[in-house]
């Protein structure tokens, strides 16, 4: 898990006034928050986020009744936590988990740094 941790997770947007706004960006920068928006006309820019949408709605969110709203969000919040990142085989990733692919990568690209770093030192 990230652990709180945000640097180099991508928040993508509609082309909303409030993303654009300076003290957003700023906020983001500061967390190390890569910001992406839409082209506008282009759907397809936010197919993950749709494609999410429509797998928490058929995998889990029409499965159940909630009788509140915060009933709601903790279900969806642990369905994410506890099945969609770390046990649910996503196509797009070879059939691993999102957790378990991040991992993947993020060791990956370490270890490129450290070999590119003792590259530059030699």
């Amino acid at each position: 898990m990230r652990d709180g941790n945000v640097d180099g997770v991508i928040f993508h947007t509609d082309r909303g006034s409030e993303h654009a706004a300076a003290r957003f960006q700023a906020a983001c920068r500061h967390w190390g928050v890569v910001q992406s928006t839409g082209r506008a006309g282009c759907a397809l820019d936010n197919a993950p986020a749709e494609s999410f949408n429509a797998t928490l709605k058929v995998e889990f969110a029409y499965r159940h009744r909630f009788a509140t709203r915060a009933e709601a969000r903790l279900r969806v919040a642990t369905w994410i936590a506890d099945f969609y990142n770390t046990q649910r085989q996503y196509g797009a990733t070879d059939g691993l988990p999102p957790l378990v692919y991040e991992q993947q990568t993020t060791a990956a690209r370490a270890a490129t740094t450290a070999r590119y770093q003792q590259l530059i030192a030699a």
